[in-house]
């Protein structure tokens, strides 16, 4: 599915989660079906359903009170920002990709009204454990609060930016239906405005600035001319989700571990890379503590980027004599991805000194973005993996690069 087939306002999008009860990112298309009885449900019904199920705060309610921990690590109520006149709240999150995109837009905001009275807060609503692993193809980190504050010191990000992941007692209270949700209210915490930021995730299409409009109203005294926009991005995660994660684990830790041995001919292929795919290619032995140790870790970054046409390869540096402690090692972690065992490892690069764990991350046109001997960063190489992804959209390659 293209992106633009997929940019939509939420009132849309809960039909899209009526098809996908399990589909965290709508950049993707939906894998699954409705559910049995939800299927004979008219549109109407359908929204009704959704809408019931977390609604969104209604214009002009009080704003519901709030003690959550932030990435400065302080509690942050609802009455510490009682001096400003006017309060922008926006739901926003790490793992989305629209929301990504937005977190510039916000910090502008913070910095542009925060001399004109004018409080904005993020809070991440989100429940981690409600994430798939291959909802988060798009980041490099999932919604925890020690990932938040990871991301807050990458991107340089100032604004309070709260999580209530682990309760969602606030998110329930307010209804985001997506990330980024903005709700405004007035000197008398009254709300005036929900939806969007503005009207398009790519920053060069922006027409309309809504939450600012919202905000230079309430300042200058008067009525907001329009008090709802519908949202787009990623939907919320509620906690409910957590089985489908649980089952989507289960299902893919019944697939299949296979291990190939490869010729040197084969991992000169492997670096010419004839499948034209962005691949990794990881490098390890069973007598390696270091390689253990990132197993797991390069093993999830498969599984977060494979529907983003990214592959893995893992080659034990073995001899022959040891395939079944390799075997033994690749069921143990659940090695989905493409393995091989090859003791003339070190024809994939001549120019290596064939030391383990040792990785490379290859482009489609077979260039080298990413080459490491030893204890990789994680994020590091994710992020290299995300500026390199072939998105439809170039402003989230600029987001992942340098």
């Amino acid at each position: 599915m293209r992106l633009t087939d997929c940019f939509r306002p939420f009132v849309f999008s809960v039909k899209e989660r009526m098809r996908d009860m399990s589909s965290s990112n709508w950049l993707r298309p939906p894998k699954r079906r409705l559910r049995p009885g939800l299927a004979a449900l008219p549109l109407a019904a359908l929204l009704a359903w959704g809408a019931e199920v977390h609604p969104i705060l209604p214009i002009g309610s009080a704003a519901p009170d709030f003690a959550l921990p932030g990435v400065d690590g302080k509690i942050h109520r609802l009455a510490d920002y009682a001096g400003s006149p006017v309060l922008a709240i926006v739901f926003t999150c790490n793992h989305c990709p629209i929301a990504q995109l937005y977190e510039q837009r916000i910090q502008r905001l913070y910095e542009d009204y925060r001399d004109k009275g004018v409080a904005v807060v993020a809070i991440q609503p989100n429940a981690p454990e409600a994430l798939r692993i291959d909802e988060l193809d798009s980041s490099d980190m999932s919604d925890t609060l020690a990932e938040m504050k990871i991301r807050a010191a990458y991107k340089h990000l100032t604004y309070p930016y709260l999580y209530d992941g682990e309760t969602q007692a606030v998110a329930r209270a307010y209804g985001p239906q997506a990330t980024p949700h903005v709700f405004v209210f007035d000197r008398e915490r009254r709300l005036r405005y929900e939806g969007r930021v503005d009207n398009s995730y790519r920053v060069e299409l922006v027409k309309t600035q809504d939450a600012r409009n919202a905000m230079d109203a309430l300042l200058a005294g008067k009525a907001v001319d329009v008090t709802h926009t519908g949202v787009f991005g990623c939907s919320t995660k509620w906690k409910e989700k957590e089985a489908e994660r649980l089952a989507a684990l289960r299902k893919l830790e019944e697939k299949p571990v296979t291990l190939e041995s490869a010729s040197a001919e084969d991992l000169q292929k492997l670096r010419a890379n004839s499948a034209k795919k962005l691949t990794l290619v990881s490098f390890w032995d069973t007598q390696c503590e270091s390689c253990m140790q990132q197993f797991a870790g390069i093993e999830d970054t498969y599984r977060m980027y494979g529907v983003r046409g990214f592959e893995l390869v893992t080659v034990a540096a073995n001899g022959p004599e040891d395939r079944a402690a390799v075997q033994q090692v690749l069921e143990k972690q659940h090695a989905t991805s493409r393995n091989l065992m090859s003791a003339s490892a070190r024809a994939f690069d001549p120019a290596w000194d064939s030391s383990v764990p040792s990785i490379a991350l290859i482009t489609r046109d077979g260039r080298m973005a990413y080459r490491r001997s030893g204890a990789v960063d994680m994020l590091e190489l994710r992020r290299t993996i995300l500026a390199n992804i072939d998105w439809e959209y170039e402003g989230f390659s600029r987001y992942w690069g340098k």
